[in-house]
């Protein structure tokens, strides 16, 4: 059985139960996931990466006003700009021109056949790529498309600044009014549970937003939200354009400043990379745990615990890896989870 821990319209992690011969699949970990952050500075644009904890490193510089960003399946980030060029970034850093549509591309995001959709702002139009690079109009007419977000059902959502609406769009190309009545829509963000968060610029706050259409109010007194993600613990992190820094705001809407200091830089995009892939076999009373991740950047530290609160580390390695574990029967079965290493 294969467990992906983090699935499309919002992050989940998972912890596999083993005893003998059998597996179960329970929620419950929370992986450590790094931020991406797309910077507008005077004369420069920047991607910066913080960990966790909050510390800071430069992806890469030397953008021309970088605006979404979107990871791929592989693990790659892709950024659009505002003239209308799309770059991939291995997660190594290395760059490439993967594209270039024109207009003013400001929201990106995937399906889950790994097609890239972005937003051209000025023209209206929502353009989709396939990994190979063909370039088509997926729609167009729209009205200041800014942030995309697909919901686990594939739909795409368009933050539409100028009019103030949502527009849900089937993979068939089917438009319909999701909702309306907000203020210069800017961030669209997913949680587990389906609903879909977004960010307002002119009022300053963060609108939550149920699948039947139901708004309210989740947090305010921000300072031009622009970016919003959720990252596998389930906190909302927000990009506060002109008070230069993110915030992050716990599920019950504790908000604290995660980090600062990017000076006359605005933020502006964010993303969390991709959590690893868990997948659960016992055979013949062995029960092995096989880790996969889209690249082998990131270290992985498998966990394990009889208890789901006291949690143990007990193999570290960069994936792809397999963990076999003898110790585990029926009397002494055992969870797992595993974390991003450092």
């Amino acid at each position: 059985m294969k467990f992906k821990s983090c699935i499309r319209g919002g992050c989940r992690s998972f912890s596999v139960v083993a005893c003998a011969g059998v597996v179960l699949l329970i929620a419950g970990s929370v992986q450590a996931q790094n931020l991406f952050v797309s910077v507008n500075g005077p004369g420069n644009g920047a991607i910066c990466e913080f960990t966790p904890n909050g510390n800071e490193s430069i992806f890469t510089t030397n953008l021309d006003q970088p605006r979404g960003l979107a990871f791929d399946s592989a693990g790659n980030l892709f950024v659009g700009n505002y003239y209308g060029d799309i770059y991939e970034f291995a997660p190594g850093g290395t760059q490439r021109t993967f594209g270039s549509v024109g207009g003013i591309l400001v929201g990106a995001a995937f399906d889950s056949a790994g097609n890239l959709f972005v937003s051209d702002y000025h023209g209206g139009y929502i353009y989709e790529i396939t990994p190979g690079g063909t370039q088509s109009t997926f729609a167009s007419g729209l009205t200041g498309p800014e942030a995309l977000a697909f919901n686990s059902g594939g739909n795409l959502f368009v933050a539409n600044q100028q009019n103030g609406t949502i527009t849900e769009i089937t993979p068939d190309g089917t438009r319909s009014n999701f909702v309306s009545g907000l203020s210069f829509p800017a961030g669209l963000a997913f949680n587990s549970n389906g609903d879909l968060f977004v960010s307002n610029q002119t009022s300053d706050n963060i609108t939550k937003v149920t699948s039947d259409g139901t708004k309210s109010t989740f947090v305010s007194g921000l300072d031009t939200p622009n970016g919003i993600a959720f990252n596998c613990a389930g906190d909302l992190f927000v990009a506060n354009t002109a008070g230069h820094d993110i915030v992050k705001i716990t599920p019950g809407g504790v908000e604290s400043i995660f980090a600062s200091g990017f000076g006359v830089g605005e933020p502006v995009g964010l993303a969390f990379q991709p959590v690893p892939e868990l997948q659960a076999k016992a055979t013949n009373g062995t029960f092995q745990l096989t880790v996969s991740m889209p690249s082998p950047y990131y270290s992985t530290i498998l966990q394990a615990s009889t208890n789901m609160v006291n949690w143990v580390s007990v193999y570290t390695n960069t994936p792809a890896f397999t963990f076999t574990d003898l110790t585990v029967t029926a009397s002494a079965q055992r969870f797992y989870r595993a974390v991003l290493g450092p």
